[in-house]
């Protein structure tokens, strides 16, 4: 078969890289991707302890405002501030706490929110990409016949491709299933995201998306975020020829920045977090290796996506479905590298970083496709098989050596058996083996079927995890084992006071506890815990001999966190009231 030699100046002149067939864009079914959807949001969310530390700590802070501690513009935690400013994560959690206190517990009314600003993510993720596809420079080249994909089922397929992108993403898993600052801040930042990509289709919703975002940025922790992100995306408006009534959209951006800092300075939510760069080459390889782990496969594909729309960059005209994303992962990206919460921030980059990774799949070579599925195969039933073995060794003993590592890092832990954990875990695994199946034997057209794998491979190990290990990762990851061990020396106490302790911890003596948690100075308990990196602190304070030590107490699967108890002395004087 003869080819035509291609040019330089037909590749920089060539409308796109992307050729699809109508063929391609093959509906993905509603039903079945909202299941998909499902499956990822609750495990995690229904049915689990919280976990250290910021989990636990977020939770106390919630506890506190909704029982009428502090007061809702300033939360805190025995006097504490939060370790991550902002108001309205705990204003959610508090408000839920209180709507459903005779319904539901304090830990599943805290994550009812959550669940739905993660469900929020993704819908903004899937609408932004659908309309960064409708962009006259996104869609694929047109036939001299016919036989192209249309417009909208094109993008209808390409939302698909990018929320598939975004479930597979391995940094997403744990974070989005906490109750922290950094869910909403993710929420809040795809909403954005939606609301430029939005504005040349749907004006009004997009500047609703905007206002919420910026103003929801200011009051969640992220004021500064909030005015780089407004800023820059009204420069992006300025500069998009796509976009219509642009100096209004600018002058609309430019409003929300003005008020965004106006609410910043007058509720006190400016907080220095800013450091510099890493200074040694181990913090740079450690960082390297976060944003290596934390966003696969996304990268991988939004290079691809980069290097294969490169001709299209020769143009001065801005193509946003390439420019926008790409700038919200390097704003975000460069925030992570500036600042002590590489992880956390680094969340805010996953929705555009798979909408960059969404694009690669209309341009992607057979065999490359091929590798991304095998890999896929190879690596998501290795670690699901690695979950089942292990599950079935703590149950039976068998294998033997599973069963001791776990025994050895995890000592006290009994394991139980719980039959709908089992039966989920057991459906879930046989759903990976058809779809694995359905993925190559039929269907091969389908534009999203390289992310289907992934995304699967991704939501079945994190269900997993969630029902069949349940039970040892809340051993292993949470404050109760620690919280009850020491209960089990004090019996029904009326007070704790506590020394030494971090926000997590001392979240953990009151929920876990269930009796009010005081710290040191100022009190009359009966009984004190510190941590024990703290005892030589403790023991030069005028107070240390009014206190008889009980016992040190170690937290099971980690040995270099642990406590001790004490009790008041009965010959002891009044305490100090300071």
């Amino acid at each position: 078969m003869l080819a035509w030699p291609v040019s330089h100046s037909d590749l920089v002149n060539r409308p796109t890289p992307a050729i699809v067939t109508q063929e391609a864009v093959r509906r993905l079914p509603r039903l079945a991707l909202l299941l998909f959807c499902a499956a990822y949001v609750l495990p995690g969310l229904i049915g689990r302890e919280p976990w250290k530390s910021l989990d636990m700590a977020s939770l106390g802070y919630m506890l506190s405002l909704a029982r009428g501690e502090g007061t809702w513009t300033l939360p805190s935690l025995l006097g504490l501030p939060p370790e991550l400013d902002g108001l309205l994560p705990y204003w959610l959690g508090a408000f839920f706490i209180r709507l459903s206190a005779d319904i539901v517990p304090a830990f599943l009314a805290v994550r009812i929110p959550f669940m739905g600003l993660v469900v929020l993510t993704m819908a903004a993720t899937w609408n932004a990409v659908y309309n960064l596809a409708l962009s006259a420079k996104a869609q694929p080249v047109a036939f001299a016949f016919g036989g192209e994909a249309s417009p909208k089922e094109y993008a209808r397929a390409m939302a698909d491709a990018g929320l598939l992108a975004l479930i597979a993403t391995l940094g997403l898993a744990q974070p989005s299933h906490e109750i922290t600052p950094m869910v909403v801040q993710l929420a809040l930042l795809s909403l954005a995201f939606y609301g430029v990509a939005a504005l040349p289709h749907h004006r009004g919703r997009a500047y609703t998306a905007l206002a919420l975002s910026v103003l929801g940025l200011t009051l969640s922790g992220a004021p500064s975020l909030a005015l780089l992100l407004g800023g820059s995306l009204t420069l992006l408006c300025l500069w998009d020829s796509e976009l219509p009534h642009r100096l209004e959209n600018a002058l609309w951006l430019s409003g929300l920045c003005l008020l965004s800092a106006a609410i910043s300075l007058q509720a006190d939510l400016w907080q220095w977090r800013i450091r510099p760069p890493h200074a040694t080459w181990n913090e740079w390889r450690t960082l390297l290796r976060l944003l290596l782990w934390f966003t696969w496969p996304a990268w991988p594909l939004a290079l691809w996506t980069l290097w294969r729309w490169r001709h299209q960059w020769c143009n001065r005209a801005m193509h946003r479905h390439l420019l926008l994303p790409l700038w919200l992962v390097a704003l975000t990206t460069t925030c992570a590298l500036i600042t002590a919460s590489a992880e956390r921030t680094l969340l805010l980059a996953l929705p555009p970083l798979a909408a960059l990774a969404a694009f690669a799949l209309p341009t992607l070579q057979r065999s490359v496709s091929a590798f991304i599925d095998w890999f896929t195969l190879l690596f998501f039933s290795g670690c699901a098989l690695v979950i089942w073995v292990v599950w079935v060794a703590v149950q039976t003993g068998w294998p033997a050596q599973p069963a001791a590592n776990v025994a050895r890092l995890l000592p006290g832990f009994s394991p139980s058996w719980g039959p709908l954990a089992f039966g989920t875990a057991l459906l879930a695994t046989l759903t990976w083996l058809w779809l694995v199946k359905w993925r190559v034997g039929r269907h091969r057209a389908a534009l999203w079927k390289s992310l289907v794998l992934p995304a699967g491979g991704a939501a079945l190990c994190w269900l997993l995890l969630m029902t069949l290990w349940l039970p040892l990762l809340d051993f292993a990851r949470s404050y109760g084992p620690l919280v009850r061990n020491v209960n089990a020396l004090m019996g029904a106490p009326a007070c704790v006071q506590v020394y030494g302790m971090n926000r997590a911890q001392m979240a953990a003596f009151q929920y876990h506890g269930n009796y009010p948690v005081h710290r040191l100075e100022g009190h009359a308990c009966e009984w004190l815990v510190i941590d024990a990196d703290a005892l030589p602190a403790f023991q030069r304070l005028l107070a240390a001999n009014e206190w008889d030590l009980v016992k040190k107490v170690w937290r099971p699967s980690d040995n270099n966190e642990n406590v001790i108890l004490f009790k008041r002395s009965s010959a002891a004087a009044e305490p100090r009231h300071e």
